[in-house]
């Protein structure tokens, strides 16, 4: 599979969702609570319906793990091949606050690594993507651009937290690392901030599912950087129930 020649179409395709999700963001939505507790709205569900359609139509041989239909019961077979996963709206929190701070994630993932990842934040007007071997990318109001992680300082670090959880571990962690900055964000921003070499280190110490990790992930590792648990075994997919165990992302 020419990944680079696929990525345009993904990129185009997160923008159509996410300038789906801005509609009702302008006008507001109604929201529910899921069997895990977290919100969804009828955003969420929109803008994976128009991303499961699209990626049918790209790669109808490559099965789709997304957030809201794993959460109603429906799990395609995935044997070991390649398989596509998908949050519509990472950080439905953030959307809700209408701080501007959620993203559509559409990742690929082979064998058990994350090889293809688009993060597009509709509001924000910014979408990265990267694949391997294809190198990472930014495009902004200030036009597109490759983007890759920076050698960590030997003073100075910068750290990239979760702006919605904050546990005494991660406070902990980041403490040790004699951190000189913290940037709060939501949703796979924080993966993206390390991408580009604007942070150092996101340590997440709280849960996560695949859907949430997986786009911002292959950016980064697109970018010059790597996610490892927190243990420094490597962070991998197609795991159990596709939950994440603890994990921390750096740069180069």
């Amino acid at each position: 599979m020419d990944l680079t020649r696929l990525l345009p179409a993904i990129v185009a395709l997160a923008e159509r969702a996410g300038a789906l999700i801005l509609e009702h963001y302008r006008d507001g939505v109604a929201v529910r609570t899921k069997a895990d507790a977290s919100p969804v709205t009828v955003a969420d569900e929109a803008a994976e319906a128009l991303i499961l359609e699209g990626l049918a139509g790209l790669t109808p041989e490559i099965p789709v793990v997304a957030e809201e239909t794993v959460a109603g019961g429906h799990v395609p077979e995935l044997g070991d091949g390649r398989f596509w996963l998908v949050d519509p709206l990472d950080g439905t929190k953030e959307f809700l606050r209408r701080n501007g701070e959620f993203t559509v994630n559409i990742a690929l993932i082979e064998g058990r690594e994350p090889v293809l990842g688009v993060v597009f934040a509709p509001a924000l007007g910014k979408v990265w993507w990267g694949a391997r071997g294809a190198g990472a990318m930014l495009r902004d109001a200030a036009g597109e651009r490759p983007i890759a992680a920076r050698p960590r300082p030997a003073s100075g670090i910068v750290a990239v937290a979760s702006r919605s959880h904050s546990d005494p571990q991660t406070e902990a962690f980041l403490d040790q690392m004699g951190v000189a900055e913290r940037i709060s964000a939501g949703s796979s921003l924080k993966f993206c901030l390390v991408a580009e070499g604007r942070a150092d280190v996101y340590p997440r110490f709280g849960p996560t599912m695949e859907w949430d990790t997986a786009a911002g992930h292959a950016v980064l590792r697109a970018a010059g950087g790597q996610v490892t648990t927190r243990d420094g075994a490597p962070f991998t997919y197609r795991k159990p129930g596709f939950r994440n165990p603890e994990f921390i992302a750096r740069g180069a």
